[in-house]
């Protein structure tokens, strides 16, 4: 058939190829896909000499959080450092800033928006710099898995707990049914609490770090949870499953805490003889047990900068943090590997880039408010009340 005959298709791209091919955005979706007004050029060399003349031209008015796992070039213009909570908190006792510039993702921003005043302005510099951990779970789908327990004759019994890395709308539903949120640090203490209140915990949305918290520290058996799918009839589950359980697990897990694999326990401790294996409690279970320390963000910082010189450490989390630290302690004679031989960055904590932070701060300096992160008074109140739950944990 010749060029000319090749019939006409009237063929119209579905909403799903439109947004894979990047022209088109999802509503419904935690995350942004644009940046109004133009970016600076990555390669200006002007841009950090801008950053700081921007800041410095905003004053106290702007208070710009870094997370860890954010790139060098951006957390060098962070006022303070930290993991998601703590950066929020660090907004909330920072009243006097009028913008809260957040180089972190989505679900940080909201809660940094939800625990400052409503004076405040949160900033997020890429609203494409989502979580997809929290992405893993919708507000609709956690509202069906409700009605599944309820179903079950369970739900009464049920007290959800919600890690921080989960959407407004989620801490809002664990906040209205008597839960609180968690954090990678006090995930222990806010299980026992909510066992003191009901007799099975709903733990969403990141089934690793629950599954490590109630085996690994608090003596459960892997009998005792069971893994709720969302995307199965009934969360995949049986209503006797669900009786049976203590610990109902969400089916979601960190993009980047889930490619640590037992090889790669293995593999390191055949390459750096005499290494110690450090890991976030957001690996699998199997990558957990092999290894000989387990902590959150900051007691992985806190751990290095407690150890000895010339000892050798593997560490299982982000790579800017571990580059980072890794730099930090040479100097002390520590030795800091990655702990897989793979590449693995947070892809879309790393969309906070140099560019849109000079974008954003160049904006609030000129008087534009751009990419507010702005949650809703209801959502707002019944997250804050779990969070507020969570403050009061002993």
């Amino acid at each position: 058939m010749t060029t000319a005959q090749t019939p006409q298709l009237d063929v119209q791209p579905s909403p799903l190829a439109l947004l894979l091919l990047g022209r088109g955005a999802d509503p419904r979706s935690e995350r942004g896909v644009e940046c109004p007004g133009d970016l600076p050029e990555p390669s200006d060399p002007d841009l950090v000499a801008r950053a700081h003349a921007a800041k410095e031209k905003l004053g106290s008015k702007v208070f710009v959080l870094g997370h860890h796992y954010q790139r060098d070039e951006v957390i060098q213009f962070a006022d303070v450092t930290g993991d998601s909570f703590k950066l929020a908190r660090d907004a909330a006792a920072r009243p006097d800033a009028e913008y809260i510039v957040f180089c972190g993702v989505h679900f940080m921003a909201e809660s940094a928006d939800i625990l400052t005043t409503d004076d405040q302005k949160v900033v997020l510099p890429d609203l494409a710099a989502g979580c997809s951990m929290a992405d893993m779970a919708t507000a609709e789908q956690v509202a069906e898995c409700w009605d599944v327990l309820t179903e079950a004759g369970v739900a009464e019994q049920v007290v959800p707990v919600s890690y921080m890395n989960s959407s407004a709308d989620i801490k809002a539903f664990t906040g209205k049914h008597g839960g609180t949120i968690c954090t990678s640090s006090n995930a222990e203490r806010a299980l026992e609490w909510a066992f003191q209140q009901g007799e099975k915990v709903l733990f969403l949305p990141d089934q690793h770090l629950g599954r490590n918290t109630a085996v690994r520290d608090m003596g459960m058996s892997l009998e005792d949870c069971v893994l709720y799918n969302p995307h199965k009839p009934n969360g995949g589950l049986t209503a006797e499953q669900l009786r049976d359980a203590k610990m109902i697990l969400w089916r979601g897990h960190c993009s980047v805490h889930g490619r640590f694999s037992l090889e790669s326990v293995e593999d390191v401790r055949e390459r750096v003889p005499g290494v110690n294996v450090l890991v976030h409690p957001e690996c699998r279970h199997e990558v957990v047990a092999a290894a000989d320390y387990v902590g959150s963000t900051e007691y992985i910082i806190k751990t290095l900068e407690a150890a000895p010189a010339g000892s050798k450490w593997a560490i299982g989390t982000e790579l800017n943090l571990v580059r980072r630290l890794a730099n930090r302690f040479a100097a002390e004679g520590k030795e800091i590997v990655f702990l897989d031989k793979t590449v693995c960055f947070c892809s879309t904590m790393n969309r906070i880039d140099l560019p849109h932070l000079v974008w954003t701060l160049e904006s609030l300096a000129e008087g534009t408010l751009v990419n507010r992160i702005e949650v809703d008074r209801e959502t707002e109140a019944f997250a804050k009340l779990a969070l507020e739950r969570m403050l009061a944990l002993p």
